[in-house]
Order: C-alpha cells, then sequence, then structure tokens
C-alpha cells in the first residue's frame, strides 16, 4: 500500500462534477492499493499516518501530529501509485489490487483514521474526481507499507 501525505491548509474534492467532501488543515492522502495487500497494510499505515509529527510546535520543530492541532484527513484511493513505467512511455497499473478488493481496503485504510480520533472524509472510489488544494509548506512524505512490515529476527 502507497499513500502519498501532504500537508495541507485546505482541501475540497469534487465527483463526478458534485462538491463531495472538503477539509480545513491537515493531510490529504492519496492512497494506492497494492495487489496483495491486506488488512495488516491498511492498519499499519493508518496508524503510522495518525501519528506522524509534521506539525509546528511553538519552537518551530515539527513535533505535533494530527490530534495535536486538530487536523483532518481526506483520502483519496489512487491507482495509478501502483504505475509501472520502467519500460517506454505509458505505464502499466498490473501491480494494483483489482477494484472490489482495492475499495475494501481503501475503506478500511479511513474506517481506521476516523477509530484513531481523526476527522475523515473520502473521495469516491472509482470515479471522476478533481481536488483543490493549498498545500502548507509544502510538506510531501511518501509511505509504503512494505518498508513498514517488519520481520522479527531470528
Amino acid at each position: 500500500m502507497i499513500a502519498v501525505i501532504q500537508r495541507v491548509k485546505r482541501t475540497s474534492l469534487t465527483a463526478d462534477g458534485a462538491p463531495y467532501s472538503e477539509i480545513g488543515g491537515g493531510f490529504l492522502v492519496l492512497l494506492g492499493v497494492l495487489s496483495g495487500d491486506d488488512e495488516t497494510d491498511a492498519k499499519l499505515l493508518s496508524d503510522k499516518i495518525a501519528k506522524l509529527r509534521v506539525f509546528f510546535d511553538p519552537n518551530g520543530k515539527m513535533n505535533l501530529s494530527l490530534s495535536d492541532v486538530g487536523g483532518e484527513v481526506m483520502v483519496v484511493s489512487n491507482f495509478t501509485l501502483a504505475a509501472n513505467y520502467r519500460h517506454g512511455n505509458r505505464p502499466d497499473f498490473l501491480q494494483a489490487a483489482p477494484p472490489a478488493e482495492a475499495d475494501r481496503l481503501y475503506r478500511l485504510f479511513a474506517e481506521n483514521l476516523s477509530a484513531a480520533g481523526i476527522p475523515t472524509v473520502t473521495g469516491v472510489f472509482g470515479a471522476d474526481m478533481q481536488i483543490t488544494t493549498t498545500a502548507d509548506g509544502p510538506i510531501t512524505i511518501v509511505m509504503n507499507s512494505a518498508v513498514l512490515r517488519k520481520e522479527p529476527k531470528q
């Protein structure tokens, strides 16, 4: 599971031409679900993002989390994060999870953030969406759940 996290001042989303969701300050998360991802990936990534400390404290250090600043999250499914661009100039998306599984894990990821006390909104899975955002910083971080899956040392 790949997440592109952007710290934002505000973000709004339209789906199929109609206003759908918006947030104030917090994170815009573009989420790509890969073939083979499961509930563990959704949990690891949502837990890490909920606790990510990239907001400034009174001393000017990035030391505060979403909860500390009353931040919100907008999660938008983005299968193009699974792009394979090694050969040619037209990427393939064969590494993306099948739509039904991707939608299930995308919803679980958003539910996990919400359960952690983070106000969370989503886009519309599979819809034509337009996102208007005011980046904050800009601060952008790419996370991959494979990095968070630590195998125990033997």
